[in-house]
């Protein structure tokens, strides 16, 4: 359900990867997917970024803070659509609008891409994972997991509640699925 699409670009004939083209999905539950290339250039400030967080696993998820807040300035621009903060219902079926499915799933792309960069030292990508389902008094919801490697900690990362571009919500899984009730961050 959470599905990642990604294709590395090749450089002819070299087998080189140039660099990776990955989907942008909008207009709530995916229904819109735009592909956008991580180019030479913004691989090597991705890593600037992630560089700041190889000390630790603490330090790693600050840094993830600052790469999702970079890649979504990238994917809004290659959209051509600046997705406001937390989604309303007007907003379905429009193209660039966000639900916390498009975000959790723009976010998990970008933290495979990171894995497989390399550019993860203290974390692995877990599936997405969703609290919430009304009879709780809570909306249903839906965020993107890093798991440390070092405990096997679950994190939440979730970027919905602000606009594209803002810092996610990064904290303990356990505790992101206790928020939420009446619309709780």
């Amino acid at each position: 359900m959470f599905g990642v699409i990604a294709a590395p670009l090749l450089l002819a004939g070299t087998g080189q990867v140039a660099a990776e083209r990955l989907y942008i999905c909008s207009g709530y539950g995916c229904i819109y997917k735009k592909s956008m290339v991580i180019s030479p250039a913004a691989k090597r400030q991705l890593a600037r970024i992630m560089a700041r967080g190889k000390t630790s696993a603490a330090s790693e998820r600050l840094a993830v803070g600052k790469a999702v807040s970079y890649y979504e300035s990238l994917a809004t621009r290659a959209i051509g659509v600046r997705d406001g903060a937390i989604s309303s219902a007007g907003g379905a079926r429009v193209y660039g609008q966000m639900d916390c499915i498009d975000e959790s799933r723009n976010t998990r792309s970008l933290l495979l891409y990171l894995e497989r960069s390399g550019m993860l030292r203290h974390h692995k990508v877990g599936r997405n994972s969703s609290r919430g389902f009304f009879v709780d008094v809570r909306y249903p919801h839906a965020t993107a997991v890093l798991r440390s490697s070092d405990d096997g900690e679950r994190w939440a990362v979730d970027s919905w509640f602000e606009p594209a571009g803002g810092e996610p919500d990064i904290m303990k899984l356990s505790e992101w699925k206790m928020r939420g009730v009446r619309g709780e961050r």
